[in-house]
């Protein structure tokens, strides 16, 4: 009978005999420890958001997840998850069922916050999204289509995207990962191997496979933080309505003009900034404070809280003239 030996010439210990189950961590590897590690820190702090609307004795109703950023009660979603008016009431893992306030919403970032009436809750941190690479682990927790907490993980496919908010706005700095989402997932946390919180799960495009969006941790936590002690993010505006523009060859080449793309103004509202500074419809927008304006999403980046009250130049085009204006942005 043959006798199976190891390397050194010993016997095999277990040769002919079953050999006796390894521990569970000796079956995982460095992947799988990973998001079970990860999904263990946060999970506890994963939430199940519903909505309960009233009409004519029947009940609608919708939902989406989020998470406990502090022990006390204050709740990360999607604005878009709360943005109907009803009851909103937030179940914790344990099953413990709350109804939530909202503290602030911010729809140009999707973003909103909720507070529930609890404390010495297990919360979630963000994490610094601007440190990550594409191919990094990302963990999607959440409650798709009603089945509450469900993991899905892949990794960060691109960063720096942009995404449409319900304002017209763009989301700059979004995450695209390829961690599956679905309804429900909104307003969940997106998670590094290292249990922090790198993104908001915001949106996914259907019927495409793998092609999922998160408003990245470093936006999410200075608008978060903002809706916490004001309630709303203050942002400047102008008074008018416009849309993106290609100038002829012919002009930039007489104006001397650094890009053809530019913002003609359709509208001016009455009593707006711009009307005060005599900003006219047909007039074409190439600069604000000096920087190029190549389209409405370059005013929109421009307008933040720090020009709101503060004059500022809009240098446009005019019956074929270079003409600078002088306007004092308000607040939204």
């Amino acid at each position: 009978m043959l006798t199976l030996l190891h390397d050194s010439g010993s016997p095999e210990p277990y040769a002919g005999q079953p050999r006796p189950p390894l521990p569970d961590a000796a079956l995982l590897d460095a992947y799988s420890q990973a998001v079970v590690a990860a999904v263990q820190r946060v999970s506890p702090a994963v939430v199940h958001i519903g909505i309960r609307q009233e009409r004519r004795r029947r009940g609608s109703s919708g939902s989406g997840s989020g998470f406990v950023l502090t022990p006390d009660g204050f709740v990360v979603t999607n604005s878009h998850v709360v943005s109907q008016p009803g009851r909103i009431t937030v179940a914790l893992p344990d099953g413990s069922r709350f109804d939530a306030d909202k503290v602030g919403d911010d729809p140009a970032t999707d973003l909103a916050v909720l507070k529930i009436p609890a404390s010495g809750l297990a919360a979630a941190a963000f994490g610094d999204s601007r440190q990550l690479q594409a191919g990094q682990l990302a963990i999607a927790i959440g409650n798709p289509y009603g089945f509450e907490y469900t993991v899905t993980a892949g990794v960060v496919s691109a960063l720096g995207r942009t995404l449409r908010s319900q304002t017209g706005r763009l989301i700059d700095n979004v995450i695209q990962t390829d961690a599956a989402l679905n309804p429900g997932n909104s307003g969940g946390p997106l998670v590094s191997s290292r249990g922090e919180v790198i993104g908001v799960n915001t949106a996914m495009i259907l019927p495409a496979q793998g092609i999922c969006f998160s408003i990245a941790s470093a936006t999410a936590s200075y608008i978060v933080s903002k809706l916490i002690t004001e309630g709303r993010i203050r942002r400047a505006y102008l008074g008018i309505a416009g849309h993106d523009l290609r100038l002829p060859e012919r002009t930039v080449s007489l104006l001397s003009l650094a890009s053809p793309r530019a913002v003609l103004v359709r509208s001016v509202e009455a009593d707006g900034p711009a009307r005060q500074s005599d900003l006219q419809e047909g007039d074409v927008i190439i600069r604000f404070n000096g920087l190029p304006v190549q389209g409405i999403d370059d005013l929109h980046r421009m307008l933040t809280d720090v020009e709101i009250g503060r004059e500022s130049s809009l240098t446009l085009i005019r019956d074929s003239r270079l003409i600078t204006l002088r306007v004092t942005p308000g607040e939204v």
